[in-house]
């Protein structure tokens, strides 16, 4: 089992900066890739960025491409999602999850993830 924090949401003007953390605990961290994910009202679960076990390997949407940065540190079993010039349309509870993998790349679809946090709401203002 794994449990997953995510903390560091807020609201922001527009063009601002946010950076959310989330920390995992209760089995070995690297031998999982990691993800970010958010949902907006009325819409649908989406990837916003993953990475790798040992983050050599990195996916963005296309959305959040040159924005938003993912990151990990093993040591401190904690995966990073900085968000830079953020917009309206970021506004969305922001979901971090985990998915055991072997294979050393990174997995952008949801199903592929095993455990998922509570989330954390990131709002934009205009």
């Amino acid at each position: 089992q794994v449990q997953l924090v995510e903390s560091g949401g807020g609201l922001v003007q527009a063009g601002g900066s946010l950076r959310l953390s989330c920390a995992a605990s209760g089995r070995t961290f690297d031998n999982y890739a990691m993800g970010w994910f958010r949902q907006a009202p009325g819409k649908g679960r989406r990837v916003v960025a993953a990475i790798s076990w040992s983050g050599a390997s990195i996916y963005y949407a296309d959305s959040v491409k040159d924005r938003f940065t993912i990151s990990r540190d093993n040591a401190k079993n904690t995966v990073y999602l900085q968000m830079n010039s953020l917009k309206p349309e970021d506004t969305a509870v922001y979901y971090c999850a985990a998915a055991m993998s072997e294979a050393d790349y990174p997995r952008p679809e949801a199903y592929e993830y095993d455990y998922w946090g509570q989330g954390t709401q990131v709002t934009v203002s205009s």
